[in-house]
């Protein structure tokens, strides 16, 4: 057993404390696995980056550690590795927990003396039951949200726009430390550290503390499946390759390494880093990226173990074990979190426990839904009626997993544009049906996952250069989409059977699925002694007078229109209150005539609580 493996099962936390720079006293102990270095020396701004004099000792098991007095914090320093063929390489620490602003490459030695004020939260966090709860996400890249804001500064102007958008989480992209700002911290070289761009990670703990106080909950991203191939990062650590797979290395698609998950030690460091994230930094939960590579990619069949599918190609049972292990100890460790997979295939069991043969996540992004409902909105209305069956196919698997319906960054990046733009029409017409996209999605089975700028029709494709252009909501228009999200998020975390009981078939069903000709779905939600039902209109005119069943005849209060003028549409009043008929229509044992606003989305619910019983 190596070193590594014997520290995480003893316990994992003890990967982050004995690795790495450690202060003790007056001195800094440091530590690095390099099982095949002939050498091991610490240089830094304390022997002016010559290491002659500070050579670290070799443990049997490859571990090489040094104590040198009169140090502490803020002390620079990076390791210098002479290979067995005598190569010198200069590395970054793999543990660092701190590091210099990029395009320098010192770690920083760092303790930190945060003190965290969110007890209450965590100590709610064991018992809650993220399947059953509200969950709305707010996606946030940090550096452009509002381009030049620390991890301070967002810890109040953040947490108070999330806030008073009524999200319930936000989710960062990687906040870990990379060295190429337009990888979006996707391509991580300091797993330990948060990036040095937005402040101190005590400064983050603080942004984090913040939104705990303000009931928001806190997911981040992470990148388990490759790291990039910076000499003084983490690849050919030691001259051999550690981290990443003797052969068939390099990633296909992003020209970086891919972790060897065969290896035990990658996959205690890799464990122990998704437990330090959750326990050191109080996050709530991680969306775990890039599965679907980790699971299939065919180009590295040569080693590890490998499973035939029915498809013809490959499952990486290697990936699949160390998946199953990671949720298991992450959920073992911290109850009440979330693990999300960011997952494009038809795995089977993606959601499913460990135990079961299933990956353990507990929650699978829906990019199925995703696609399939953009593509429709890109159809002039008047053919939308011919492609009618991509807005009703989700809910022919919306059981198969645990899904969280996502409209991310990946979709507004690349060229493809912003939300608003996928979208047939002109620009009254854009923001119309993006409303009533929405309204559609807020109502849909399955949490929600929304990215920044999109809750106002953000106009420009997102770019981690600039900020977000804030200046649209001076427009009426764009303001109108911001006031409609914020109203969805307080309807939705009011009205339980909107998410209580997402992962339950009986919770939802179609009252009209096949309207094509009208363009017009609808569909109901119950729970809690209480029914929602929402209807769109996706065509570009009204439907003055149309036919709807509803599940019971008596009053329904108008809760939502998309098209109020209050979202600068163009309906200004619609009847508070529908009366239903006990006159069957569509399967329903009632109905009613409507008006329905061309381009909208409308939610009523029942007044009448006890005829839902």
């Amino acid at each position: 057993m190596s070193a590594l493996e014997r520290f995480a099962d003893a316990a994992p936390e003890a990967l982050w404390r004995r690795f790495g720079a450690q202060v003790d006293g007056d001195s800094v102990r440091f530590t690095v696995w390099a099982p095949h270095a002939a050498e091991v020396r610490v240089i830094g701004d304390f022997n002016d980056w010559d290491g002659r004099a500070h050579t670290l000792t070799r443990s049997d098991e490859g571990v090489w550690s040094i104590r040198v007095g009169g140090l502490g914090e803020g002390t620079l320093y990076q390791y210098e590795i002479i290979s067995e063929s005598g190569e010198h390489l200069i590395k970054s620490d793999p543990f660092a927990q701190y590091a210099q602003l990029q395009p320098q490459r010192s770690s920083i030695v760092y303790t930190g003396a945060f003190s965290w004020s969110d007890d209450d939260w965590m100590a709610a966090r064991t018992s809650k039951q993220p399947h059953a709860e509200a969950m709305s996400v707010y996606e946030v890249h940090l550096g452009s949200w509002r381009r030049g804001l620390s991890y301070s500064e967002l810890g109040t102007e953040l947490v108070d726009y999330v806030t008073g958008m009524g999200f319930t989480h936000v989710e960062f992209l990687p906040v870990m430390e990379h060295p190429f700002s337009g990888s979006w911290g996707y391509q991580v070289t300091g797993y330990f550290a948060p990036t040095s761009r937005y402040g101190t990670p005590d400064q983050l703990r603080a942004l984090i503390n913040a939104l705990h106080e303000a009931g928001i909950g806190v997911i981040m991203d992470w990148v388990p499946a490759h790291f990039p191939k910076d000499e003084w990062g983490l690849g050919r650590f030691d001259g051999h390759a550690l981290y990443e797979p003797t052969e068939f290395d390099e990633h296909p698609d992003w020209g970086t390494y891919t972790f060897d998950f065969a290896k035990p030690e990658v996959r205690s460091f890799l464990i122990a880093n998704a437990l330090y994230w959750l326990e050191e930094f109080h996050v709530d939960g991680l969306r775990v990226d890039a599965v679907a590579s980790m699971l299939y990619l065919d180009y590295s069949r040569g080693r590890g173990a490998w499973k035939p599918n029915k498809n013809g190609g490959a499952e990486n049972l290697d990936a699949v074990q160390f998946l199953q292990e990671l949720n298991s100890v992450c959920y073992l460790r911290n109850p009440g979190i979330a693990m999300i997979a960011e997952d494009s295939t038809t795995w089977p069991g993606v959601t499913l426990p460990a135990h079961l043969g299933g990956l353990g996540f507990g929650f699978k992004w829906n990019l199925g839904w995703m696609h399939d409902t953009l593509q429709y909105l890109r159809e002039d209305p008047i053919s939308r009626q011919f492609h009618h069956r991509q807005m009703t196919l989700p809910m022919m698997y919306a059981y198969s997993d645990n899904y969280i319906l996502p409209l991310s960054h990946d979709e507004v990046v690349h060229g493809k544009g912003s939300l608003v733009r996928k979208i047939s029409g002109d620009r009254p017409a854009e923001l119309a049906t993006l409303r009533a996209y929405l309204a559609f999605m807020w109502a849909h089975p399955g949490k929600k996952l929304l990215f920044m700028g999109s809750e106002f029709g953000h106009d420009r494709e997102w770019s981690e250069k600039r900020s977000l252009d804030w200046d649209l909501l001076d427009d009426p228009a764009y303001a109108g989409v911001q006031s409609l999200v914020r109203d969805l998020n307080a309807i939705y975390r009011d009205t339980p059977a909107l998410w209580r009981h997402d992962y339950e078939p009986d919770a939802f069903g179609w009252i009209e699925s096949n309207d094509s000709p009208h363009n017009v779905f609808s569909f109901a939600r119950t729970g809690d002694n209480e029914t929602i039902v929402c209807v769109s209109n996706f065509a570009g005119i009204d439907h003055e007078a149309y036919d709807l069943g509803l599940p019971w005849a008596g009053e329904w209060k108008l809760a939502l229109n998309s098209s109020a003028a209050s979202y600068a549409g163009r309906v200004s009043v619609l009847p508070e209150i529908v009366d239903a008929e006990d006159v069957p229509h569509q399967g329903c044992p009632a109905s009613t005539t409507i008006h329905l606003p061309a381009l909208g989305t409308i939610w009523l619910t029942s007044v009448n609580k006890s005829k839902s019983a």
